[in-house]
């Protein structure tokens, strides 16, 4: 196979009209050679971390479609269907991805359950993650959330970094807003990257510590903006991620629009292309081409190195993307899921109280941190309601996995006028999180979820939506295009219901993630992220 383009080379900072040869998947050549060709070869492009389960695609759909956007190969954290299915899940995930020609590269998911302050479906201890990482399929200690225990020196967090170091495999970092003496202890213990960075001092004390820092910019958390300032002097370091992409953004775009925009930026696109493409595979050690001689090709041809629309994805000298197609078939394999509670009744989210003022969660747009606010109690015979009119909505967190009463709670900015919305995508643990403007609506969202056991919907007075969820309850059954267009529908109804965020679902499943402060809900009560321990809702 031979393709002809401007070659872009990376390593060596030029680009030259060239050709390149590769045969039974690998370069052989590279060469100078005169042509009338005016389009670009380059590099596959990396994600250098995304929990796949938040496209709700099955790794073997995704991939269809993030080859579409030159993404040849992803670091993935399969955290999300490990807190619903433990090991089991993660195998899931691994056997599915073999499936299609795509690089995925899992994790050992350092948390699950993530804290001890929520119900998750399974748990695995130090000895599960020892058998994980002797798999060769497993690259690397997947993100360790628990950062007070590495703080606090907790014994079973510190055996799982320990077996990590022992299998030579790097420590994927989540330490949002930790800086001073306690990110330098953080980075002792043996944790090379960051995430979770929202401000560029954070970031930049981070890099200077010398860890690894991933811009990511997802469907909720987009740090983009306050980040990128720092590529520049410090390219070598940093890496673009998605984190959680929600399939209606899939279908539009991946890495390429974030090479996109730093380019736009007047960024230089060397420097740009290395955090895309070469930082991932140097770090994690990725069976990725780099498009050298000897290299796997694993090489995309794209119009221009302004917007990066991609033309052509090889993956292993395999054509997997070509102008518009996808080329990636579809695949078949059996639903698992967790799924054990019973629908509930409108008196199950009632919440007695003759309170004053109740302590409210203040949502975000793009942020997975929120605020807290002390806000006026609404109380109508007794029970605490939403106020719509000052947008403090209730919202309830249903443990489903066994039968628990809910966990109520109030947030701010999400709007809604009448109805409610739910998900069974609730980080970390999946449980049923919900938010509505009356305890009916609540309730009728929340059987909805149950009665599919997994999903996404809305519902008003006359009408309901639902995408059923019926992989872990997490993830689709279907292609990507169905699940991403029955995604943007519900999406529209929930901002026809008042929602004024931009991706209310999104946020929707961090309010339960207790590991982002400031204030959020698991299905055991209302909880204090910055001082990690459970907090009253009435004052």
């Amino acid at each position: 196979m031979k393709l002809q383009g401007n070659i872009v080379d990376i390593q060596n900072k030029r680009i030259y009209k060239g050709e390149v040869t590769f045969k039974n998947g690998i370069i052989t050549s590279v060469i100078e050679k005169a042509h009338n060709v005016n389009h670009y070869i380059l590099p596959g492009f990396i994600d250098a971390h995304i929990h796949i389960e938040s496209s709700m695609l099955v790794p073997s759909e995704f991939a269809r479609i993030a080859v579409k956007h030159g993404t040849v190969a992803t670091v993935s954290d399969p955290h999300e269907i490990a807190n619903v299915l433990g090991v089991a899940g993660v195998e899931f995930m691994i056997e599915n991805g073999k499936k299609v020609p795509f690089k995925f590269n899992f994790g050992a998911p350092s948390c699950v359950p993530a804290t001890n302050f929520e119900s998750a479906g399974a748990t695995i201890d130090s000895e599960a993650i020892k058998t994980l990482l002797q798999n060769p399929d497993i690259k690397y200690l997947a993100e360790m959330m628990n950062y007070p225990g590495v703080l606090f020196e907790d014994e079973e967090v510190l055996k799982k970094i320990a077996w990590a170091k022992h299998y030579k495999k790097p420590v994927d970092g989540h330490a949002p807003g930790v800086m001073g003496d306690d990110i330098s202890k953080y980075i002792d213990a043996g944790i090379s990257t960051d995430h979770e960075c929202f401000t560029h001092d954070e970031a930049l004390e981070k890099l200077q510590k010398g860890m690894k820092i991933l811009i990511r910019e997802g469907s909720a958390a987009k740090n983009f903006e306050a980040l990128i300032g720092l590529l520049p002097e410090h390219f070598l370091n940093i890496m673009f991620c998605s984190d959680d992409k929600h399939p209606d953004d899939l279908m539009l775009g991946h890495i390429n629009q974030l090479c996109a925009r730093a380019i736009s930026k007047g960024i230089d696109v060397f420097k740009v292309l290395q955090a895309a493409c070469v930082n991932p595979v140097k770090h994690y050690g990725l069976d990725v081409g780099l498009l050298q001689v000897g290299d796997a090709a694993d090489v995309i041809v794209v119009e221009d190195l302004k917007d990066f629309k991609t033309l052509k994805t090889y993956i292993n000298g395999e054509l997997v993307y070509n102008n518009g197609t996808s080329l990636i078939a579809p695949v078949v394999f059996k639903n698992l899921n967790n799924f054990n509670c019973e629908t509930k009744v409108v008196s199950d989210f009632r919440f007695e109280s003759s309170t004053a003022q109740i302590q409210v969660i203040e949502a975000l747009e793009g942020q997975l941190v929120t605020n807290k606010l002390i806000e006026k109690a609404t109380i109508k015979n007794g029970n605490l309601i939403s106020n719509t009119n000052n947008d403090i909505l209730k919202m309830a967190v249903v443990n489903r996995y066994e039968n628990k009463p809910p966990a109520i709670a109030f947030i701010k900015n999400f709007g809604l006028k009448a109805g409610a919305i739910a998900s069974s995508v609730g980080h970390d643990s999946h449980n049923i999180i919900v938010v509505g403007a009356s305890d009916e609506a609540i309730c009728s969202a929340v059987n909805l979820i149950i009665e599919n056991k997994g999903g996404i919907c809305a519902v008003s007075d006359s009408k309901e939506k639902i995408v059923p969820l019926p992989v872990a309850g997490i993830m689709s059954d279907k292609d990507a295009t169905t699940i991403g267009k029955a995604y943007a529908q519900l999406n529209t109804f929930a901002k026809q219901l008042g929602s004024t965020l931009n991706a209310p679902y999104m946020t929707l499943s961090f309010m339960a993630l207790l590991v982002i402060p400031s204030l959020k809900l698991s299905d055991k009560g209302l909880f204090n992220g910055k001082d990690f321990k459970f907090v009253s809702l009435e004052l």
